[in-house]
C-alpha cells in the first residue's frame, strides 16, 4: 500500500509562480492577513497531518468499512480519533466566519488543505467535508436564530452536516420528491419521508449531525417550484445550546458500495422529525444550490486526488519493476531486464496521469481564487466577474476532472499490470474509490446539461466569451515569444473551435432540442481539455521564464515544459474527435426506436 506524500513543491509552484497567491491575498477585503510564509506553514502542518494521521487510515477504511446496527453506525477503527485530532488542531474552522468561531482565512487556502486531507483518505475526508456546504447554506439563507443555534458547533467541527435530497423514486429529478413538512408552529415543522444515498447520515464521529433537507409543505405547488429547505438535527438543541432529545430521524440501513467503504452512505427515515425552515417557503431548491455548488467543487478535487494518488503509486513502481529490454537498447546492463519506465507505453500512462494531476491543481486553485474574489473582491465588478467565472467553470471542473480522475486511476492499475489488480498495492482501491466522483452531486451528463444549457446558452454565450477572452488575451501576450509558439497556436485554435461549437449547438437546438443533450457531454469534455491546455501553456510560460532567470530547480521546470509538450501533442488532440462527434448531431442517437435497442 503506497504512503501518501504531500506534493508541496508542486503546490508552491502553482500558488507562488503561476497564480501569485501572495498578491491575490492582498487584493481581498478580509480582515485576516495571509502571506506566502504563513500559507506555507499551514500547508506544511496539513501535510504532516494527512501523511501521518489520515493516510494510514485509507486501507483500514477500505478493509473494515462502516458497520450498521439498530444503535447506529460505527466508522472504521481510528476514524473517530483522527477526527477529534483534526478538530483539536482547528482545521474545521480554517476558512469559516469569525463571528461564529471561524478563523476567517480565505476559502482558497481551505481548498489546498482539502486536497491534502482528501489525498490521505477520500473516505475519511467526507465526514468534515459536507459540513462546509451546510455552513454556507445557513450563512446565506438561515435566520439569526438558526445561525446562532447551529453555526458555532458546525464551524468548530463538533457537529457535522449532511445534504438530504435524493429519494428512491427521484435522483436528479427533484421535482418528484415526496418528503412532507407539516407546520407545527410558525417556526417548527414535522418532516416525514425517506431519503437515500445520504452521505454521513449517521456515524459516531461527532455528537450531533445537522441534516439539510428538501421537503414539501402541504400547499406546495407541484414540481421544483414547490420545494422548501429545512434544517433537521439528529439531536434537538436546547435554548442554552446543550443537546436535548433525540429527533425521530434514523438510519434505516447503509449502502454496500463499490468503493469508499469507510465513508458511510445511508437510507434516512424522517418519522415526524422536527425541523426548521431555511429561507422562504417553496424556494428551497435555490437555497440548496449553495450547498450543491460547494459539494460540486469539493467533488472536483477528487479528480485531482485520484490522479495524484495514482501517480505517486505508479511512478516508483515503474522505476523499480524490471520487465523486458528497452526497444532502443539495454538500459540496465547489470540486471536481468530493464525497468518498465523505459518502455514508451508505460511513459504514455505516467505522463497522462502527471499531466492530469498537475493540470487539475492549477485549474482547481484558479477556481479557488474565484471563490475568494466572489465574496471578498475589492469592487462589485471584481466580485461579479468572479461569480460569472464560477458559474461557467464549476460544472466543467466537476465533470471533467472526475472523469479524467477515473482515467488516471485506471492507468495507475495498468502500470502495475497484474499487481495493480490486487489489494496490497492500493491501486485497485484508488480505482474503485474514484468511480463515485462522477456520480456525486449530479452525473457528468447533468453537469454537461447545466454547462451548455444554463450557463452557455442561458447567458447567450456571455459566460463563455468572458473566459475565452481571458485565454485569447494570454495567447496574444505570447505572440512574440517563439518558444511558446508550439503551445499558443493550438490553444488559440482550440479556443476558437470552442466558441464556434457552442454557437453551432445553440443554432441546432432551436430546431431540435435533442441536439443540446446529444452534444452536451462531448462539449463539456472539449471545454475541459481546452481549459487544461490554457493552464499548461501558462505553466510552460512560467517555467521557461524561470529557466532563464535561475539555476535552481532546473529539472523541475524542464519537467513542466516536457509535460506541457506531452499534453499538447498527446492529450489536446482528443478535441478533434470531440469536435466531430458534436458536429454529427443527434440523429445517430435518436433515430432508433427504443423498442429496437
Amino acid at each position: 500500500m503506497p504512503s501518501y506524500k504531500a506534493p508541496l513543491r508542486d503546490i508552491q509552484f502553482v500558488t507562488n509562480d503561476l497564480l501569485n497567491f501572495s498578491e491575490h491575498y492582498k487584493n481581498l477585503t478580509t480582515d485576516v492577513e495571509l502571506d506566502q510564509q504563513m500559507q506555507s506553514a499551514i500547508l506544511e502542518e496539513a501535510a504532516k497531518f494527512s501523511e501521518n494521521v489520515i493516510s494510514p487510515l485509507n486501507a483500514v477504511g477500505d478493509q473494515h468499512g462502516c458497520k450498521w446496527s439498530a444503535d447506529g453506525v460505527t466508522t472504521p477503527p481510528g476514524f473517530k480519533a483522527a477526527y477529534q485530532q483534526y478538530c483539536e488542531g482547528g482545521w474545521p474552522s480554517l476558512a469559516m466566519p469569525e463571528q461564529y468561531g471561524g478563523q476567517g482565512l480565505p476559502e482558497s487556502l481551505n481548498v489546498m488543505v482539502s486536497e491534502l486531507v482528501c489525498s490521505g483518505s477520500v473516505a475519511w475526508s467526507g465526514y468534515p467535508g459536507l459540513r462546509e456546504g451546510a455552513i454556507k447554506t445557513l450563512v446565506s439563507y438561515g435566520n439569526e436564530n438558526l445561525k446562532n443555534t447551529f453555526l458555532p458547533n458546525l464551524v468548530s467541527g463538533k457537529w457535522t452536516g449532511t445534504m438530504c435530497l435524493t429519494e428512491s423514486h427521484c435522483g436528479t429529478d427533484l421535482g418528484q420528491l415526496k418528503t412532507k413538512a407539516t407546520p407545527i408552529t410558525d417556526n417548527e415543522y414535522s418532516l416525514s419521508g425517506t431519503k437515500i444515498f445520504i452521505s454521513c447520515g449517521e456515524h459516531d464521529m461527532a455528537e450531533n449531525i445537522v441534516h439539510i433537507v428538501l421537503a414539501r409543505l402541504p400547499d406546495a405547488p407541484k414540481g421544483t417550484a414547490g420545494i422548501s429547505l429545512f434544517v433537521v438535527p439528529k439531536f434537538l438543541v436546547n435554548e442554552d445550546g446543550s443537546l436535548g432529545a433525540r429527533n425521530p430521524v434514523n438510519c434505516g440501513s447503509i449502502e454496500h458500495k463499490m468503493g469508499v467503504h469507510g465513508f458511510v452512505t445511508c437510507v434516512m427515515n424522517f418519522d415526524g422529525a422536527k425541523g426548521y425552515l431555511i429561507g422562504q417557503p417553496n424556494k428551497g431548491l435555490e437555497a440548496m444550490f449553495t450547498f450543491m455548488n460547494s459539494a460540486r467543487l469539493t467533488t472536483a478535487l477528487q479528480g485531482l486526488v485520484h490522479s495524484e494518488v495514482a501517480y505517486q503509486g505508479a511512478l516508483p513502481y515503474a522505476k523499480e519493476r524490471l520487465a523486458m529490454r528497452s526497444l532502443s537498447g539495454v538500459k540496465n546492463p547489470d540486471g536481468p531486464a530493464d525497468p518498465i519506465i523505459v518502455h514508451p507505453d508505460v511513459r504514455r500512462m505516467l505522463l497522462t496521469i502527471k499531466s492530469f494531476a498537475e493540470g487539475f491543481r492549477a485549474f482547481a486553485y484558479y477556481v479557488a481564487q474565484q471563490l475568494d474574489l466572489s465574496d471578498h473582491g475589492q469592487s462589485e465588478q471584481q466580485r461579479s466577474q468572479a461569480k460569472n467565472l464560477l458559474a461557467l467553470l464549476t460544472p466543467i471542473c466537476k465533470g471533467f476532472m472526475t472523469e479524467l480522475g477515473c482515467e488516471a486511476a485506471h492507468h495507475g492499475v495498468q502500470v502495475f499490470g497484474g499487481h495493480g489488480y490486487i489489494k496490497e498495492w492500493g491501486m485497485e482501491q484508488n480505482q474503485r474509490d474514484s468511480r463515485i466522483s462522477t456520480l456525486y452531486e449530479g452525473t457528468t451528463g447533468i453537469q454537461a446539461l447545466d454547462l451548455i444549457g444554463r450557463k452557455v446558452l442561458g447567458s447567450k454565450g456571455a459566460l463563455l466569451t468572458n473566459f475565452s477572452d481571458i485565454i485569447l488575451a494570454f495567447c496574444k501576450s505570447q505572440e512574440s515569444n517563439p518558444q511558446m509558439a508550439e503551445f499558443i497556436e493550438p490553444l488559440k485554435q482550440s479556443t476558437i473551435d470552442w466558441l464556434n461549437l457552442a454557437n453551432k449547438i445553440g443554432k441546432s437546438a432551436t430546431t431540435d432540442a435533442d441536439e443540446l443533450g446529444a452534444a452536451s457531454v462531448d462539449f463539456l469534455m472539449f471545454s475541459g481539455y481546452t481549459i487544461l491546455a490554457y493552464f499548461w501553456a501558462r505553466m510552460a510560460s512560467v517555467s521557461l521564464h524561470k529557466l532563464e532567470s535561475t539555476t535552481d530547480d532546473r529539472d523541475f521546470y524542464n519537467s513542466k515544459i516536457n509535460t506541457a509538450r506531452f499534453y499538447f501533442q498527446r492529450i489536446l488532440p482528443r478535441t478533434a474527435t470531440l469536435k466531430l462527434t458534436i458536429q454529427s448531431g443527434a440523429q445517430n442517437l435518436m433515430a432508433m426506436d427504443s423498442e429496437h435497442f
